[in-house]
């Protein structure tokens, strides 16, 4: 199936394939962005006036994706991918019942667990409620990802959380982290049950989406022919590693066993210290390296980026396309995958074949 944004979509799958199951596929795995010479789409969105109606207009939502998928040159591994761009505020603590404030480019949640004991709130009673208006919008704007991308892109499912995060959301980071030592097998509990209803909303969203996608993809933008999400935990970058095994390796186990594919979003300096737990874990397809806003660029971290694929895992790093010589001189191109950007579509080409030609498989 060819793409209007990506017309190459049918030789991308198969580099993925190849990229997951680290096969040679000539290079390393590398999505590049440039602006396109000649936009799809010339008609720049009006932004609404209100701040609700940026995200929740769905009128809006489906022209601003557009223009900027259309405007957009997809090289290499670089997919289009059609979501509402949220960056995180709808997920699954909102559909659990906390109330959401919409501010310029995010969203904060209030605390429904913050009240009383982490005990007084039991397992059993954690449950989606179909009714609530932001799960019931989150379903009508991955179907409508679905009907918006037919021809021309990928419909992706959306951020919604995982472990830790979802809980600490609902309890509050400061709370949360002293439950650690107050009620450390409430927490555990509590975990386990956040992860079946991971599960739950993964499996609605996806049921949704995989016929457009052909599979999965979402917000990191990646894809694979199977159950594929991103997982992450950025509440572990305030506890200790011996913490992080305690209290999220066993449901983070279980989501990477449910999954075909997998990849774990270190974010921040301060989650280097699971790397150890993380290059640990058998199923575990990939880790994307991210040091952070303001830290230096990934390839500062050369001891940890070989930790990474000396452990047998794929490595995800985001550089500026003018390090990727540094980075295909530094690493293995073995399931490395880079993800860059370019000034033009000509720059970008230019890129891909120097990846072409400095890769080394080793």
């Amino acid at each position: 199936m060819e793409l209007l944004y990506k017309p190459d979509w049918e030789k991308t799958k198969d580099n993925f394939n190849h990229w997951w199951a680290r096969k040679n596929f000539g290079r390393c795995a590398i999505s590049i962005k440039a602006p396109r010479n000649k936009p799809l789409c010339e008609k720049i969105p009006v932004l609404p006036e209100k701040t609700e109606d940026r995200w929740l207009d769905t009128g809006f939502l489906k022209e601003n994706m557009d223009y900027h998928l259309g405007a957009t040159y997809f090289a290499g591994e670089a997919i289009p991918v059609w979501s509402a761009g949220y960056p995180g505020w709808d997920f699954i603590p909102a559909y659990l019942g906390c109330d959401v404030k919409l501010v310029e480019t995010t969203g904060w949640h209030s605390h429904i667990y913050e009240k009383g004991e982490l005990t007084d709130y039991s397992p059993e009673d954690i449950a989606i409620d179909e009714n609530n208006k932001w799960f019931k919008f989150a379903l009508e704007i991955h179907k409508m990802a679905v009907e918006e991308a037919k021809g021309k892109s990928i419909p992706g499912i959306q951020a919604i959380g995982g472990v830790g995060d979802c809980l600490a959301t609902l309890r509050s980071n400061s709370k949360l982290l002293l439950d650690l030592y107050d009620c450390p097998e409430q927490v555990k509990k509590l975990e386990m049950r956040m992860m079946d209803i991971w599960i739950e909303v993964f499996e609605r969203f996806r049921d949704i989406t995989c016929g457009g996608a052909e599979g999965n993809t979402n917000f990191m933008q990646l894809w694979s022919p199977g159950k594929y999400y991103t997982c992450a935990n950025d509440f572990a970058y305030m506890i200790s590693p011996k913490m992080f095994e305690e209290f999220y390796l066993d449901p983070l186990q279980k989501q990477i066993d449910y999954l075909d594919h997998s990849i774990y979003h270190v974010d921040g300096i301060g989650n280097f210290n699971h790397l150890d737990i993380l290059c640990g874990i058998k199923k575990l397809n990939a880790i994307q390296f991210l040091p952070g806003a303001g830290k230096p660029s990934p390839l500062h971290y050369a001891e940890e980026l070989k930790q990474i694929q000396n452990a047998g895992k794929n490595l995800h790093i985001s550089i500026p396309a003018n390090e990727v010589k540094q980075a295909l001189e530094m690493l293995s191109s073995k399931g490395l995958f880079i993800d860059t950007w370019c000034g033009s579509e000509s720059e970008a080409d230019e890129l891909l074949e120097c990846a072409k030609k400095l890769s080394k498989w080793y």
